[in-house]
């Protein structure tokens, strides 16, 4: 996108007046999403953008700007503008490598070249399997999207970096209502499919994703007040992730960590679970939602290991605070686009699958919590405080799951369920999650195999 003549004029007007590091960022994006909505396909959108940005990194500092084009006279604009914050004598950047393209993720069918008319056939398709499911589905809303994002980084240090990303995603939510002697009920459910990977993502069953959502609502139409008390909690799979994403992982960001705003600041090399616990972020897991070939600095992603048989092993960095530490980046330097600065982020992250089954884990349980999904919560990383709200609950009792379960709530500490792990299985499953943090939003994968905690607190309604 970008020519190397024009790139290495770039960097270097940004570093006129010094800088540890220079860096342009390129960003070619392309999209379409529809949705339908009670039967109707509505708000087909397709567009496209085109941008950059130069960001100059002294010390603990980024100096920072983006336009929209890649033309010469825009960019050296911005970099004039850049440039200008900065206080210092003029630095010489390295001369450009050849443009390093990162290995892609296999993309048998383009969704660009699909007919719209067949993506709004999918979710008639996904429409009618959620009715299908039962006379009490009250309203189905189906979400199609697909991205294309062509990304080129290069920086000072004579860094040249591109990535081609496409992603592809599907998404179902069913209401179901009963009208009672008590008055109506009406519960929810959602289940979505996406992946790093064409419109061939789609080809088996798709209508499954709308029928899994309206089983979830329909169940949850028989459910009873989710028990209470510090109870055994056995987390899904998939969607279960939310809870190591968000109680674990946000707190091994390496930017909260430098900030001292984690629990887990200071603890590396420390045993924090069992021997039998491991857990990765791997940003190159092939197809995931959270994977790339590069982050968005141009590092290569990677398989981190942040758990190892129990001990805290690594943060997640991006270059800048990798370079405090005097570490090398994990790959984790992730930006919205080209308007945004890179920070650290998670990827895929997940708990490593244990050899147990979820039914010997279930078995092992007299009176507890299934939890197989998480709807909304808040965590605090300073102190890895949270409260999760159980979407989709269901009590175990006398080693068996039995009825489902409304308004239950995980109350715990990141550090705390850590330690209560006692079980994990082998059926690990990621599922599809956007992530924010910074103002930014990114697709992050979430998941995990089922998981045992030994003791959590449970907040329901019984």
């Amino acid at each position: 996108m970008v020519a190397p003549e024009l790139v290495e004029r770039v960097i270097a007007r940004a570093l006129a007046r010094g800088g540890d590091l220079g860096e342009l960022y390129a960003e070619d994006r392309h999209g379409f999403s529809v949705t339908l909505d009670d039967g109707r396909v509505e708000d087909p959108r397709a567009g496209a953008e085109r941008g950059a940005s130069v960001r100059v990194v002294r010390g603990e500092a980024s100096y920072f700007g983006h336009v929209d084009g890649t033309d010469e006279a825009s960019l050296m604009k911005v970099a004039d503008s850049v440039a200008q914050a900065v206080r210092g004598d003029e630095r010489r950047p390295a001369a450009l490598g050849a443009v390093r393209v990162a290995q892609g993720h296999p993309v048998t069918e383009r969704p660009q070249g699909v007919a719209a008319a067949r993506k709004a056939e999918l979710l008639r398709e996904c429409d009618e399997r959620a009715r299908t499911a039962g006379a009490e589905v009250a309203q189905v809303s189906v979400g199609y999207m697909e991205e294309r994002r062509l990304v080129e980084v290069f920086n000072s240090d004579g860094l040249a970096a591109a990535d081609d990303r496409t992603r592809v995603r599907l998404s179902a939510q069913v209401v179901a209502r009963r009208n009672g002697a008590s008055g109506p009920r009406v519960e929810t459910g959602t289940d979505t499919r996406g992946g790093h990977a064409g419109f061939e993502l789609l080809s088996g069953d798709p209508g499954a994703v709308a029928e899994s959502a309206a089983r979830k609502a329909l169940t949850l139409l028989d459910a009873v007040d989710a028990p209470s008390g510090r109870l055994p909690v056995v987390v899904g799979n998939g969607f279960g992730g939310v809870l190591l994403h968000e109680a674990v992982g946000h707190g091994l960001e390496a930017d909260a960590v430098q900030k001292r705003a984690s629990v887990y600041a200071g603890k590396l090399g420390q045993q924090l679970a069992a021997p039998s616990v491991t857990a990765y972020d791997d940003g190159r897991r092939t197809g995931e939602w959270g994977s790339d070939g590069i982050d968005d600095e141009g590092t290569p992603t990677r398989r981190t290991t942040v758990i190892e048989d129990g001990c805290l092993t690594s943060y997640l960095y991006d270059l800048v605070r990798a370079r405090a530490d005097g570490v090398e980046s994990t790959g984790n330097g992730r930006r919205q686009s080209f308007r945004h600065l890179p920070v650290p982020r998670m990827t895929n992250t997940y708990f490593a699958p244990g050899e147990a089954t979820p039914e010997e884990l279930i078995a092992g349980v007299q009176r507890g919590l299934y939890a197989v999904s998480f709807g909304g919560g808040q965590v605090e990383p300073a102190t890895g405080d949270f409260v999760f709200g159980v979407s989709e609950g269901y009590l175990i009792e006398g080693g068996r799951v039995t009825a489902p379960v409304r308004g239950a709530t995980l109350v715990g500490n990141g550090l705390e369920a850590l330690r209560a792990v006692d079980g994990i299985a082998g059926d690990l499953r990621i599922a599809t999650g956007y992530c924010g943090k910074a103002g930014q939003t990114v697709p992050a994968g979430v998941g995990q195999p089922h998981v045992r905690l030994a003791e959590l607190t449970v907040g329901g309604t019984g």
